[in-house]
């Protein structure tokens, strides 16, 4: 530049662009032409030559992706990615908005896309998200986010694809056994007058608790002895909404109604005569039309988890089968036996009763077999008297001595 001046000798002006003694172009997959500049540094030439050849084989592949377009912030990306997914469930919809809020935001919003590395998220993700089921779901979000970056040209690999969640908490099995029938029965003399029908019912069926609270009339045929399931009742963030599909395909399925369960029907349609119909879900799923439900609040209402939990409490101590457990991903104090737990004492008799796995699983709603169906089946000192009695079944209940 000092022996020729811009403008003078038909020289050309210096480019703006032109910081280093070799500038590497090159053209993206759209064409675009692209440049980097390289210092004066021994091997300058041959550093430039070196990445000119990796970025045109990229390109080629179409493995290439634009550093800039991965400067934008995690934030910015959101704003992008977020209205562009497809349709989901209400409920599903907000959890992941609510990981994104309540996790990810707050601690990567103004991070940019390519300044993202595996240990930074891996060292947040043990230190700093708490609870096992959360961590899953956070690291589902920040993973659909970062692998559709990668797709998008922003990244050239998803940095939260392999992160370490930990392993699940196991429950004691004592704390993972079902009340057995004779509790259950001991919890429903103790329940108030108007929930026995109702307790009752989901022994007798095994649903979970949306299913029975969402049973509509016209899903229940008494002469054929079954019932449709057809919705559920789930919460929204403190609000009951209507949801048109069960928890998976196989939730879609046809319960046989035994004569107890029956009965517990009977009474509350005696008590509320609801109508042979249901109203459309439509575009209001909060509406929740509890005229057509089979099982109601003690006012006509919808019958609502968070407040059933007192009363369920008050009936297991009163029965005298309440224990305190220690939840172990938590921590806190929870009591056994959950309202739950009666799917599994349900899952239990079917088993009990030669019932086929797969007619087991048709009926409680389950895509494959699970812990729900086998694991809860009996207590671990049933097992081992079973194979005690089948290895040695002349010492069977005799009395042994050893020495001592």
């Amino acid at each position: 530049m000092t022996k020729y001046p811009p403008g003078q000798h038909g020289t050309r002006n210096r480019r703006r662009d032109c910081t280093g003694p070799w500038q590497a172009r090159y053209r993206d997959p759209a064409g675009k032409q692209k440049a980097k500049n390289f210092p004066i540094s021994k091997g300058g030439k041959k550093a430039a030559e070196d990445f000119l050849d990796d970025v045109r084989t990229r390109v080629r592949r179409r493995t290439y992706n634009d550093p800039k377009r991965g400067e934008i912030t995690v934030a910015a990306w959101w704003d992008l990615w977020w209205p562009a997914q497809a349709e989901q469930a209400i409920t599903t919809r907000n959890r992941k908005l609510s990981n994104w809020n309540a996790h990810i935001k707050p601690k990567w919003a103004d991070w940019k896309l390519c300044t993202l590395g595996y240990i930074e998220l891996q060292a947040w993700i043990t230190r700093e998200v708490k609870g096992y089921h959360t961590r899953k779901k956070v690291v589902e979000v920040l993973n659909q986010m970062l692998k559709a970056a990668v797709k998008d040209g922003r990244l050239p690999f998803n940095p939260a694809q392999d992160l370490d969640i930990g392993q699940a908490p196991i429950k004691h099995p004592d704390d993972a056994r079902p009340p057995t029938h004779e509790q259950v029965r001991l919890i429903i003399a103790s329940l108030p007058v108007y929930y026995r029908p109702f307790v009752t019912f989901l022994e007798e069926t095994g649903m979970r608790w949306g299913e029975a609270t969402g049973l509509r009339w016209e899903n229940v045929d008494l002469d054929a002895q079954h019932l449709k399931v057809k919705e559920v009742l789930t919460d929204d963030r403190g609000r009951m909404m209507r949801k048109p599909a069960p928890k998976s395909i196989a939730g879609f399925r046809t319960v046989p109604v035994t004569p107890a369960a029956g009965q517990a029907v009977r009474t509350m349609v005696g008590l509320w005569r609801p109508p042979a119909t249901v109203t459309p879900i439509g575009e209001n799923p909060y509406d929740l039309v509890p005229k057509e439900l089979v099982f109601r609040g003690p006012q006509g209402g919808v019958l609502v988890r968070q407040n059933f939990r007192d009363v369920w409490v008050q009936a297991i101590t009163a029965a005298g089968v309440a224990r305190k457990v220690i939840n172990p991903e938590t921590g806190r104090t929870e009591m056994w036996p959950r309202v739950h737990d009666l799917r599994h004492t349900f899952a239990t008799r079917l088993k009990d009763l030669g019932i086929p796995e797969k007619d087991v699983q048709a009926v409680m709603g389950h895509e494959r077999g699970s812990k729900v169906t086998w694991l809860y089946q009996h207590a671990p000192e049933d097992v081992a008297a079973q194979v005690r009695a089948r290895m040695a079944p002349d010492t069977a209940g005799v009395p042994q001595l050893r020495a001592v």
